[in-house]
């Protein structure tokens, strides 16, 4: 077994780095009181995701990232 290291600044290899924006978009513009509520709602977007999976396809682009 070889293991290769990633390159830096390559979101193309990494394609959760593209799921960031779609977490993100649930938590833009938003205060919250402390980190328990922060907690709820990034743990409602991330099911909300997980049970979309065109938008997640859609976002990443590559077909065995929702396969998975």
């Amino acid at each position: 077994m070889v293991l290769h290291r990633l390159p830096s600044c390559t979101p193309e290899l990494q394609p959760a780095e593209r799921l960031w924006p779609l977490v993100r978009e649930g938590l833009a513009n938003r205060v919250f009181d402390d980190l328990p509520a922060l907690t709820d709602t990034l743990t409602a977007r991330c099911a909300w995701l997980a049970d979309h999976p065109k938008v997640i396809g859609g976002a990443v682009g590559f077909h065995w990232a929702v396969a998975a």
